[in-house]
């Protein structure tokens, strides 16, 4: 009963999406639910007709005339006219559930997609909230059948409340040696409703590795390493063998299930045969006429399976509701990084610049700080370049000042305004930031430019002088559909680049948001050595106007950079420009020595 809360939710989710399609199946199933023991009474009083029929002799010639056979033809035309309608109706309801699930599941989809883009990356980013994500995943478009089994049942009870009517009438012994033919296929039904879902819930994360293993075993993004290390059986052995420990648990179940569901299914049919000969004996006995024998028989034995259909059905919902707790306790995950309830404006233009104060910061579940007592000064219009080791915390430092992450110890302030006196969305218009594992969208190659201020799609002025701004123009200019290419191969008609063309792509989603500050993070790996310079030296005009950030590991791209900063263990170990840094012969001095060697 805990888990069927969840019915109540899925109830007013489905009513949300169509009121109208709910509301009609919610009559016609009404309508129905009282046309079985209507015909079972049709069918008696047919019977005790023919029967008193026969007893008047033969019929004769112009019985037409004579209307002997009129209440015979009556209940004749009055069951057909039942069965024919609750045909009908059974259809229109499989019309009106059908498109209520399509509907319901697009809507549980978009649901999903907006509130994964609610959450915080940390939620992205760890391995329990991955496993929770793809289980709600798995429900999103197939849980929508939970309410039409509710309504079913609810059918179902009604139809059963009228033929228990009759049975309490003629028969009060036919209802206590149900309940005896019941109670154990429910407790069977229970007991493996429960594992079943337990299993399934268990195995969550062997199913993301087996997605996971599939994925980069048939996807071009890795077909060429995979062909180039010899991964193919490496990568086929590994599924096999997880897909193969999940099949022997679902095999053990399976079959478990099914020899005690043939025991129970005995006691079953032992009970129904047993009901079926009490009546017999009473009818030989001249208690009930062969239309009541009729009527008891078939009442009894609808209703034997209606109450299997709707105990066991009970169970089978609140199976189904255990699954829709996977789907609505992602929906219950709320963002840890909450918006102000007084928004301040971002401002625009920046004349102080971006002030980190004493910030501490450290990821979900690590005791590490990655960066702490971070004391660092951007100053409006500058362009500061941030270098370091692997792990010195040069990419958590753009992360914490886009609110991808929230400080866990001082502040961050723009203009002397602590961000998270912003909104995020605020926040983030103005900040244009590329990080170096950035997307390559199958879109056209004017929607991947677009994406960078997605509401300017349609302003190809707009997205061109990105474009040149970035020098991917030159690279658009060769496609040959142009702004209008689709890219990728995913999609027929594609065309994919190389590393260092979708790279520039990727910078033009920074220049389109025209942001007060511009944030590149490794935005130039792909590039070769003068197309970076390239990249760069227009970097560095067109940021005159703005505040920019620029990481980067290769020395001769930040040494462009009015400042830079050099970071060890998450705090500014030294600072100054390129010469600066160089004369004081420490940190810096040091890797640049030893990348310059290289090059020797």
């Amino acid at each position: 009963m805990k888990t069927v809360r969840n019915v109540g939710r899925l109830f007013t989710q489905m009513w949300q999406t169509s009121p109208g399609l709910m509301l009609g199946s919610i009559v016609l199933r009404l309508i129905v639910a009282v046309q079985p023991p209507l015909v079972l009474y049709f069918t008696k009083l047919i019977i005790d007709e023919v029967v008193r029929q026969t007893g008047l002799g033969p019929v004769e010639a112009n019985w037409m005339e004579t209307g002997r056979l009129n209440l015979l033809g009556l209940f004749l035309v009055g069951e057909f006219a039942l069965v024919f309608g609750r045909d009908l109706l059974q259809r229109a309801i499989q019309v009106l559930d059908a498109l209520q699930g399509e509907l319901h599941s697009n809507r549980v989809s978009i649901d999903l997609m907006r509130h994964a883009a609610d959450l915080d990356l940390m939620h992205f980013e760890e391995a329990s909230y991955q496993d929770k994500l793809e289980r709600a995943r798995r429900q999103a478009s197939s849980r929508s059948t939970v309410l039409g089994q509710v309504f079913g049942q609810v059918q179902s009870v009604i139809t059963a409340i009228a033929l228990a009517i009759g049975l309490l009438v003629y028969a009060p012994l036919l209802i206590l040696l149900m309940a005896l033919a019941i109670l154990p296929a429910v407790w069977g039904e229970v007991r493996f409703n429960r594992l079943a879902y337990w299993l399934s819930h268990e195995r969550s994360p062997e199913r993301r590795q087996m997605e996971y293993l599939r994925q980069i075993g048939a996807s071009a993004d890795s077909a060429k390493e995979v062909k180039l290390f010899g991964l193919g059986s490496h990568l086929v052995e590994r599924f096999r063998l997880l897909a193969e420990a999940i099949y022997v648990e679902n095999r053990r179940l399976t079959i478990e299930r099914t020899a005690w569901g043939a025991l129970l299914g005995t006691l079953s049919t032992l009970a129904y045969y047993g009901a079926y000969a009490y009546v017999v004996w009473r009818a030989l006995n001249g208690d009930f006429t062969i239309g009541d024998l009729v009527f008891l028989s078939g009442s009894f034995s609808q209703l034997n399976g209606y109450f299997q259909q709707i105990l066991i059905g009970f169970t089978q919902i609140a199976g189904q509701a255990l699954y829709l707790d996977d789907l609505f306790s992602f929906f219950d995950i709320k963002p840890t990084i909450t918006e102000p309830a007084n928004p301040k404006p971002f401002p625009v233009p920046l004349k102080q610049g971006i002030v980190f104060d004493n910030v501490g910061f450290r990821y979900p579940g690590s005791e590490r700080f990655v960066i702490r007592n971070l004391n660092l000064e951007i100053k409006a219009g500058e362009t500061v370049a941030l270098v370091g080791e692997n792990g010195a915390g040069k990419t958590t430092i753009v992360k914490l000042m886009t609110r991808l992450y929230e400080a866990e110890e001082g502040r961050i302030t723009i203009d002397g305004i602590d961000i998270r006196d912003f909104s995020a969305a605020d926040l983030r218009t103005n900040i244009g930031a590329i990080f170096q594992d950035f997307l390559r969208y199958s879109f056209t190659a004017r929607e991947n430019i677009g994406v960078g201020r997605i509401e300017e799609t349609a302003d190809l002025p707009r997205i061109t002088r990105s474009a040149e701004q970035s020098l991917a123009s030159e690279v658009i200019e060769r496609l040959p559909g142009g702004y209008d290419q689709q890219l990728g191969k995913q999609f027929e008609g594609g065309q994919d680049l190389s590393g260092g063309e979708w790279q520039k792509l990727a910078i033009a989603r920074a220049y389109m948001r025209e942001a007060e500050i511009i944030i590149l993070d490794e935005p130039t790996a792909a590039l070769d050595a003068r197309a970076e310079s390239e990249v760069f030296a227009r970097f560095k005009s067109l940021s005159e106007s703005a505040t920019a950030l620029l990481i980067s590991h290769r020395f001769s791209t930040v040494r462009m950079a009015d400042r830079i900063v050099v970071l060890e263990q998450g705090q500014v170990r030294e600072a100054g420009t390129h010469e600066e840094l160089v004369a004081l012969r420490g940190h810096y001095a040091e890797l640049f020595e030893l990348q310059a060697a290289g090059y020797r």
